[in-house]
């Protein structure tokens, strides 16, 4: 199974970005998937998780902002992020978390699969 992380990109504060993940594979519907991102010298953090039958968590500072969804007939996950600002700039990663499932979808060595990255970059 691979994950093929797009849609990044350069956009000003306020401004939406919506980034996609394909999944490889059969049993995309099954896998529970993440988002994480990276900012330049800090840990990895938590952004949203979708379970395999839709239930999302996101982490507070993007709650109202960002919207996770999935379509398992397209194997992807979607994230879409409106009012961005500039602390939302990152490598944005999406991971699958295979069954059986973690207890805790909000720490990354929970997810076996990993995408490459897309850089989100949002100016004042």
């Amino acid at each position: 199974v691979q994950l093929q992380a797009s849609g990044g990109g350069l956009v000003q504060a306020g401004g939406s970005l919506r980034l996609s993940c394909a999944a490889s594979g059969r049993t995309f519907s099954s896998y529970a998937m993440g988002w994480f991102r990276q900012a330049p010298g800090k840990e990895r953090e938590f952004v949203a998780t979708i379970s395999a039958n839709g239930r999302t968590n996101y982490i507070n500072s993007v709650k109202g902002r960002f919207t996770l969804s999935r379509d398992n007939a397209k194997n992807t996950v979607y994230l879409q992020m409106n009012s961005l600002k500039p602390e939302d700039t990152a490598v944005y990663y999406c991971a699958a978390d295979r069954p059986p499932y973690s207890d805790n979808p909000y720490r990354p060595p929970e997810y076996d699969i990993w995408g490459q990255g897309t850089q989100v970059t949002v100016s004042s």
